[in-house]
């Protein structure tokens, strides 16, 4: 943290108004010739970014059946583009998507890796930890891991980790589903239904095919019905709500002081304390979501304006 770089500006108008005091879309809506890849860039290209904006991004998901009418690799696809978007926009760099997690539907073309309700994850628990370690040794002060794939125990792997590597390397890393940015805009989480759907129709319209799904109940697919109810132009929303947001840590996490990432890192270990404890060993492991959507309906708000003690106070309503 001793050699971050100065306080960032914050970005300028939302395109919504439930992003209002984020990010201005025209840039994103005009696209960028900016290689964020990590894998395609050289290294120089990696030490220039750096030095712009050391944040580096970390999308997760697995390979999983999202419905006759999703490819299988929806989750870290989804969450790959939206940390590409967000980098074109904020600032930072993004590895490659991570397809493993815990967890997977019962359904064909699943590779599970680790069980489903496992929280003492042998697999990605690890690798996430060895993955921060050396995005801190290469130079980053920033790691802002996305997961799109939303099992209970895949996102408190993922924070549980992010909060104890914080803590340990002394620089922000924050671990969290892309749906947990977009509550306030009615987005809730789901398998292959409105949200994964919709998401999907914009960021890649060619891999979804509705024609494909008969009447519901629809196999292997969890919320609204998606053939029904998705659209490319919900798909806009939710990606704009989510990317704003992302955007907006990448340029101000690498300058958080010692202060600001207690703060933090306090808010998060509350949120992940309370999914993990919240069946008290008798109830499902997916207790602390029942209320999600109106609990913690501004998290994505509080965290960009870093109003951590806003996000602890709205972790014990769950």
């Amino acid at each position: 943290m001793d050699k971050k770089l100065g306080r960032r500006e914050f970005l300028g108008a939302a395109a919504t108004s439930a992003l209002a005091g984020s990010v201005n879309f025209a840039q994103e809506q005009t696209g960028s010739d900016r290689e964020v890849r990590l894998e395609f860039l050289r290294p120089k290209e990696i030490e220039e970014s750096q030095a712009a904006c050391p944040t580096i991004f970390q999308p997760l998901g697995t390979i999983e059946w999202h419905g006759v009418h999703n490819v299988i690799g929806v989750d870290a696809v989804k969450a790959h583009a939206l940390c590409v978007r967000a980098a074109k926009v904020g600032g930072g760099l993004v590895a490659p998507p991570l397809y493993g997690g815990v967890g997977g539907m019962s359904e064909p073309h699943t590779f599970i890796m680790e069980p489903e309700n496992d929280v003492f994850s042998r697999l990605l628990r690890p690798w996430i930890e060895q993955l921060c370690r050396e995005m801190a040794r290469d130079g980053f002060y920033a790691i802002i891991i996305l997961t799109g794939h939303y099992g209970a125990a895949q996102q408190i792997v993922v924070r549980e980790t992010a909060v104890r590597m914080t803590r340990a390397l002394g620089i922000p890393v924050l671990g969290t589903p892309e749906y947990m940015l977009a509550l306030d805009v009615g987005y809730t989480g789901d398998h292959g239904a409105w949200g994964e759907t919709s998401l999907m129709m914009h960021l890649y319209p060619d891999t979804v095919d509705l024609s494909r799904l008969g009447e519901p109940p629809h196999k292997g697919v969890g919320g609204r019905d998606p053939k029904t109810q998705a659209s490319a132009e919900d798909g806009r929303l939710l990606t704009e709500t989510i990317v704003s947001r992302l955007a907006i840590l990448a340029k101000k996490m690498p300058s958080w002081d010692y202060k600001t990432v207690e703060l933090f890192v306090d808010a998060e270990a509350a949120l992940v304390a309370r999914q993990l404890s919240a069946p008290r060993g008798k109830d499902t492991i997916c207790t602390a979501w029942r209320n999600v959507g109106t609990a913690m309906r501004d998290y994505g708000k509080h965290l960009t304006e870093g109003r951590f003690e806003e996000i602890k106070a709205s972790v014990a309503k769950l």
